[in-house]
């Protein structure tokens, strides 16, 4: 029987879920990402469990809710011991190599305090998620009167570039991040003006052909078994797009934006604070998004492309026959959507993602080219990958569950009732904005197929969406008494989510099962009155044993 012994694990930075024609846009074509989705399974119910880069990907690579991980916004590190995917997997004999982003932040004191020496294997692993790095690139070096977001970002390429000619300080924003005008001035990406521009670079040197070719030297390099997380960087902003992707969208092709105007007039407080923030502001001019939508088109565009030179040479080498690839994206981006920008709040437009998988098994054979409503997390992903890779059952660490029962056509649902979602702005301007405490600018999103509630921590009342008969999440029911029981009925669900046990790390469910008998065997006897009430072979040791008087030792009368 044909199995996937290698996992290609694509995941790309700010993709919504229904900017995909596979997924219902009218306007922006992708052949061959619907290819994919053609040969394998889309799941239309996947969420993430947080709106933000960093927190995102790490529930992603530890298989655990936000809660449980605690690296709760971007810069925030994963603390020394947190389990990830690779840590999983190289147990279970497969390998786990990073090409492209993770936006993880190391937990330097953590490994100080270990003695964990970050350029040794285990150090290394430890910094890196879990990963071994064939190359990372976080693709983000901004600059500022402070100096350099990340002054790691775009290392590699940056050296790329630089070899190819494009002579800069910073290439990655000089070139492929910013237009040029007719003197040769720098028209930065960073100025959302500029995103009807193109990039002032050579499409096949831009960020996502690169890594894409960076991808295919990996697969052409390693024999497997492995996983490959092939980790992009766009359609994330900057918002600009190199020739000839600059101009094939237009105004024309901007979807209407889902919004209204008595959402906005009975906002909730926090989520009419999300609204009044620059980029919500900003995002809720129309020009705005006829200029930025565009480009975000054709950044899609770009990828779909590149998804067809790297599924060609899969299909060429035979890669495509023994490699499982999964595709999907962090999170989304309201653009404009709900009077906001970027994703830090819990409508679908950011929530919810694309994730398509194809297994080349042939148990897979009968759900090819269908499409499964099931309410899956990306938590799911870590198990689906060890379960792959045959190895043993983690499910007292990992808080998902395996997708290999429905690809393989023997169960139609994730067995969990509800989504979580979770959002920790505590180190965001917002709070400050809000007047928030660390302990009080944290909210929960919990959904079924019918409703979503959205729990603001500080006192405030919950937001509540009729999925079914609102789907564009324009009517917050939550201040409606009519809908009391609803609201109790989603608290209910968000409660015994936070009763889970998940901290309970270092011992399997199988092994606390045998711990309840197995003090019995090693001589502890507890509330034993004789030795006849309970099995005698228990208490062997203890029965027909010989000992002299202590006085005879000590040498007493």
């Amino acid at each position: 029987m044909a199995k996937a012994k290698n996992i290609l694990f694509i995941m790309f930075d700010q993709l919504r879920w229904d900017y995909l024609s596979c997924n219902g846009h009218p306007h922006l074509h992708t052949p061959n990402i619907d290819r994919l989705a053609a040969r394998g399974v889309r799941f239309d119910g996947a969420y993430i469990q947080s709106p933000i880069c960093g927190s995102s990907r790490m529930s992603t690579y530890t298989g655990r809710y936000v809660h449980s991980h605690g690296a709760s916004w971007n810069g925030i590190p994963l603390k020394v011991g947190e389990m990830t995917m690779g840590d999983h997997l190289r147990k279970a004999g497969m390998e786990c190599w990073l090409v492209g982003k993770t936006h993880m932040r190391a937990d330097a004191e953590g490994m100080a305090r270990l003695g964990l020496e970050p350029d040794s294997l285990i150090g290394a692993r430890v910094a890196e998620c879990g990963f071994d790095v064939f190359e990372r690139d976080d693709g983000m070096l901004p600059e500022g009167p402070d100096g350099y977001y990340d002054p790691d970002g775009a290392k590699e390429y940056n050296k790329y570039l630089t070899a190819k000619g494009y002579e800069s300080d910073n290439p990655w924003h000089d070139f492929a991040n910013s237009g040029l005008d007719a003197d040769g001035n720098v028209l930065s990406g960073w100025f959302l003006k500029h995103s009807t521009e193109a990039a002032n670079i050579a499409e096949e040197d831009s960020e996502t052909p690169y890594l894409t070719g960076r991808g295919i030297e990996f697969m052409d390099t390693h024999d497997g078994p492995w996983c490959c997380h092939l980790s992009f960087i766009k359609p994330h902003w900057p918002y600009i797009v190199p020739e000839p992707y600059a101009s094939i969208y237009g105004p024309d092709d901007v979807l209407p934006v889902n919004r209204s105007k008595a959402e906005r007039d009975n906002a909730h407080p926090v989520l009419r604070a999300f609204m009044d923030t620059k980029i919500g502001q900003t995002f809720s001019r129309q020009d705005v998004r006829e200029a930025v939508i565009p480009a975000y088109m054709g950044l899609i565009k770009q990828a779909d492309d590149q998804m067809g030179r790297l599924f060609d040479w899969m299909e060429k080498t035979g890669r495509i026959e023994d490699t499982m690839i999964v595709l999907t994206s962090d999170h989304g981006d309201f653009l404009g959507d709900h009077w906001m920008g970027e994703k830090t709040f819990f409508h679908d437009a950011s929530t919810k993602v694309p994730l398509i998988i194809y297994d080349p098994s042939s148990a897979a054979d009968a759900t090819r080219g269908t499409a499964c409503d099931a309410l899956v997390e990306s938590i799911d992903l870590a198990p689906t990958f060890l379960d792959v890779a045959g190895g043993a059952d983690a499910s007292h660490i990992l808080e998902g569950h395996s997708l290999l029962p429905i690809l393989h056509g023997t169960q139609a649902e994730t067995p969990r009732d509800v989504v979580i979602c979770e959002y920790d702005y505590s180190a965001s301007p917002l709070a400050e904005k809000l007047n928030a405490s660390v302990r009080d600018a944290v909210m929960f999103m919990v959904a079924d197929r019918k409703w979503k509630l959205i729990h603001c921590e500080g006192g405030h009342r919950p937001l509540l969406f009729d999925l079914e008969n609102d789907p564009q999440e324009l009517t917050d029911l939550g201040d409606s008494a009519d809908h009391a029981d609803i609201i109790a009925q989603m608290y209910e669900h968000l409660f015994a989510w936070t009763r889970r046990q998940s901290q309970r790390t270092t011992r399997s469910e199988a092994q606390l099962i045998e711990m309840r008998t197995k003090s019995r065997g090693r001589g502890v006897v507890v509330g034993i009155y004789d030795e006849n009430d309970m099995p005698l072979e228990l208490t062997v040791k203890y029965r027909g044993r010989k000992a002299r008087p202590y006085r005879e030792i000590v040498g007493k009368d």
